[in-house]
């Protein structure tokens, strides 16, 4: 716990950013960050865990995919402000499917390594989508419809979610399964793009539904007029 306190939290605004490296190559796999907590749990339990500024929550690497990182060291550097961290990856590091979250070329703008891992399968479908969404935010508007939602008028944008609801809940009122699930696809992608414009993870949603469990309808109701 001493070495945890060597670290001046409050001038890092309780983060401290981590470069994570394989340990057998030195390959810089991903930069993340750690609180206090999350460095306790990754000194304990020699398994990585970091804090997730999107999700707002501790989370073990690999904690959906599998593909976690066994702790081989941990260095601090000469400010005690930064962290390199020394692993053994199983899998990959990035949720794209790559070995190293860094296979862009800023002088080329070339991708530098392949997928090597669906993770449609590793992550779930919702929080791939969300992710590949993000990464359409720099794509050319006049070649990408979700760049063109992202980039352009945020009533636009909202104004298709306002708009494929309403097509939902008329296939809804139809009774045809077949247009339910293609127009709930619809909201829930355009839902997504909203949530990716302010950089809302759909972790965060999925915490708050989890909240609700075992709590009334009025119960919810009434802790919301509380705040």
């Amino acid at each position: 716990m001493s070495q945890i306190n060597t670290i001046d939290w409050d001038k890092m605004d309780g983060l401290i950013p981590v470069v994570t490296q394989e340990a057998s190559t030195n390959e810089v796999l991903m930069l993340a960050y750690m609180d206090k907590e999350a460095l306790s749990l990754t000194l304990e339990s020699n398994i990585a865990h970091y804090f997730s500024r999107s999700k707002q929550r501790i989370w073990k690497k690999g904690e959906s995919s599998g593909h976690t990182q066994e702790v081989v060291d941990i260095m601090l550097d000469c400010d005690n402000d930064t962290i390199l961290l020394k692993v053994n990856q199983t899998g990959v590091a990035c949720h794209t499917g790559r070995k190293s979250c860094f296979f862009t070329s800023m002088k080329t703008n070339e991708i530098i390594s392949d997928v090597q891992v669906d993770t449609v399968q590793a992550y779930g479908v919702i929080d791939t989508l969300y992710h590949t969404i993000l990464e359409k935010k720099n794509d050319d508007p006049e070649k990408s419809y979700t760049s063109k939602l992202l980039n352009g008028k945020e009533n636009s944008m909202l104004k298709k979610i306002v708009e494929e609801a309403g097509e939902f809940t008329f296939a809804i009122k139809d009774n045809d399964t077949e247009e339910i699930i293609y127009e709930a696809a619809d909201v829930t992608y355009h839902m997504l793009v909203a949530l990716a414009s302010k950089n809302v993870s759909p972790d965060r949603v999925k915490q708050e539904l989890a909240r609700r469990f075992g709590m009334s309808g009025i119960e919810e109701k009434n802790s919301r007029t509380e705040k």
